[in-house]
């Protein structure tokens, strides 16, 4: 803790972001994009909150008000052991508590199992949950994967959740048939090593945490590269299930849709033009990774097509996504104060 905090006393001139704190451990490495609206006192505040440290001074950078629209410390897009996460929802909770986040999405793979045991947590800490899932989707004429997210589900539906238990089933079914084929050319997983690394609905990166197990693969990405991704030995393709569908399955719960980390998206103006006929609601652009330039064009496209930007880290826990928990770019207010207005306005089906 004191050297953490030495470290945080080190980093505070950095200007704009606190880019020193990237060897603390997790829930405190913060990575602050480099945008005006996350300033080092922000993030040093963040870590200091987390760890307990004596307030410090830190430097300031003046901005002119025009320039930058108002922020919150908010995540709209984690995962927990509900799904392919590894922290419990409870301990992610924690996490964003820690770094000094206000409100988090959960939005686990076609998974509401933990929001119950998360929300608890967060009102015991005073951050927000909001209640999410995420569903895989493929593309039409083999463009690959598309990702939708939900938000503000009245996630007890009955209809909304046996999808999803269907949707968790073929994914064991799937995990099973990749074990089978990964077995077949020679690699020693077994399918009771995969399900030790899942505490809910499997996939691939409960298949590719096996592999480093056994010692066949040096990480989970590792594994993605040489064996479970797309095209290689262990890759199993789902059944086909369209953004669209994904859409209208998450309006059924009252939720609103937002296309998730659609920057690699083959021809996405044109397949916006699709999916908000489709009622998609909402345009992923303040993701993780996701750089100034990339975010600016999202942001125009969210605009043209009349959809909310949201955005979120796509936090999984160490060395699966490169974003830390609450690191993607800040998410402006009136985002999150449009997809409640969304939300609230959903017509009841």
């Amino acid at each position: 803790r004191e050297q953490g905090c030495a470290q945080i006393a080190k980093a505070r001139g950095n200007v704009p972001g606190v880019t020193g704190l990237a060897s603390l451990p997790p829930p405190l490495q913060i990575a602050a994009h480099p945008t005006p609206a996350r300033t080092a006192s922000a993030v040093a505040q963040m870590v200091q909150q987390g760890m307990g440290c004596a307030p410090v001074a830190v430097a300031r950078v003046s901005h002119p008000p025009e320039e930058v629209a108002p922020t919150m410390l908010a995540d709209l897009h984690t995962h927990s052991t509900a799904s392919d996460g590894l922290y419990a929802p409870a301990h992610l909770v924690e996490m964003a508590h820690a770094a000094g986040l206000t409100v988090m999405a959960l939005t686990d793979h076609d998974s509401t199992e933990g929001v119950a045991e998360a929300q608890a947590t967060g009102t015991r800490l005073g951050i927000e949950v909001i209640p999410g899932v995420e569903i895989n989707t493929e593309l039409s004429n083999g463009d690959g994967e598309a990702h939708v997210l939900g938000y503000f589900l009245r996630w007890h539906e009955t209809a909304f959740q046996d999808e999803l238990r269907r949707r968790r089933t073929e994914r064991e079914a799937r995990g099973r048939q990749m074990v089978e084929q990964l077995r077949a050319v020679g690699l020693p997983i077994t399918w009771e090593q995969v399900l030790r690394h899942a505490d809910g609905a499997v996939g691939r990166p409960h298949v590719a945490a096996a592999l480093v197990e056994v010692g066949a693969a040096t990480s989970v990405a590792d594994a993605f590269d040489r064996y479970v991704g797309r095209g290689k030995p262990g890759y199993v393709a789902r059944t086909p299930f369209t953004p669209s569908q994904a859409i209208a399955l998450i309006r059924s719960a009252g939720g609103v849709a937002a296309l998730a980390h659609p920057a690699g998206i083959p021809d996405l103006p044109h397949r916006l033009n699709e999916l908000v006929a489709a009622g998609l609601g909402g345009l992923e652009t303040y993701y993780g990774p996701y750089d100034d330039g990339t975010v600016e064009r999202l942001r125009k496209l969210a605009e043209q097509h009349g959809l909310i930007p949201t955005g979120g880290s796509d936090y999984h826990g160490p060395n699966i996504h490169p974003t830390p928990l609450g690191g993607q770019p800040p998410l402006p207010e009136a985002a999150l104060a449009a997809l409640r207005h969304a939300a609230a306005t959903m017509p009841h089906p």
